[in-house]
């Protein structure tokens, strides 16, 4: 195995093991409201990205890239999109975790990638090959075992497979580095998370008016654990092919259920072995279709 590929699968296992554990990271916070560490997330991701961009030097690039994107109302229009998108995700999974429901967000992230699939179809005119529809129709009977046995749609599941594919599906058309891309996120949504924090600041209090350090210092590293694994999986996927990539992004849900189960406790029903058993299975026909396209 040559020197990239062994580097880019450390990159991809680092990047997926944090994004798996994020829910231990967020549970620390559960005594603060979920969209003030929404809010947070956003400002001090921003802050990160922007030393980031200092320390190396890439400000220029990020700027040119920026008036590149913002160039043509299409692309500007996209920007503005994704971040809107990505704003709900984050908001959703943060708010899921507080709320003692990890196990649906690793079903919504197991989901994720057929999603994408579908909208692969549907937006961008690509075409499913046989093993792919099985897969879509295996993950299809998995979602609706829940809403047949529960009564209703698993929607934080649903949400955050479709929020996550509809991000993915934008940064695909937007040409420009990872950094850039989130520094032009979160300085989008940033103005209106300000805003939010002060209203609440005029209106009994927000988190930073009366928390200690150590929740301070959990606010503060919430731009680290966002952006820190987003960086480390684009160099992953610069260096290794999209199969070994794809194979590798079940281990995060995977921590995810792990942890929701034997960590916090969280019921594991028949329900949920039927469920998961569909949508596996449909993953592992996804998966085989990836590896015999490669």
């Amino acid at each position: 195995m040559d020197q990239n590929k062994k580097m880019g699968i450390i990159y991809g296992l680092a990047s997926y093991i944090i994004w798996g554990v994020l829910p231990i990271y967020w549970r620390q916070l559960q005594h603060v409201h979920a969209f003030e560490i929404l809010a947070s997330r956003f400002l001090w991701s921003a802050v990160f990205v922007f030393a980031l961009l200092l320390i190396t030097g890439k400000l220029k690039v990020c700027w040119e890239e920026t008036k590149e994107i913002f160039s043509t109302v299409q692309s500007g229009v996209r920007m503005v999109l994704a971040a809107i998108v990505i704003s709900f995700n984050w908001g959703i999974f943060i708010w899921a975790v507080e709320a003692g429901r990890i196990v649906e967000t690793s079903v919504g992230y197991y989901i994720n990638p057929l999603v994408s699939v579908l909208f692969g179809v549907i937006f961008l005119g690509e075409r499913l090959n046989r093993l792919q529809v099985i897969a879509v129709i295996w993950a299809a009977l998995g979602i609706a075992y829940i809403v047949v046995q529960n009564g209703s749609l698993p929607w934080i599941a649903v949400s955050l497979a479709a929020t996550f594919a509809s991000y993915s599906l934008l940064k695909k058309v937007i040409k420009a580095q990872a950094l850039t891309t989130i520094m032009i996120e979160t300085l989008l949504i940033s103005p209106l998370m300000l805003g939010y924090l002060y209203y609440l600041s005029l209106h009994g209090g927000n988190v930073y008016q009366s928390c200690d350090t150590r929740t301070f210092l959990y606010l503060a590293g919430a731009g680290v654990a966002t952006a820190t694994p987003l960086l480390l999986f684009t160099a992953c996927a610069r260096l290794l092919p999209l199969y070994m990539v794809g194979f590798m992004q079940y281990l995060s849900p995977s921590i995810t259920l792990l942890i929701g189960v034997f960590i916090y406790g969280e019921a594991f029903t028949m329900t949920h072995a039927v469920s998961f058993g569909c949508i596996w299975i449909g993953l592992g026909f996804f998966t085989w279709s990836q590896l015999r396209k490669q």
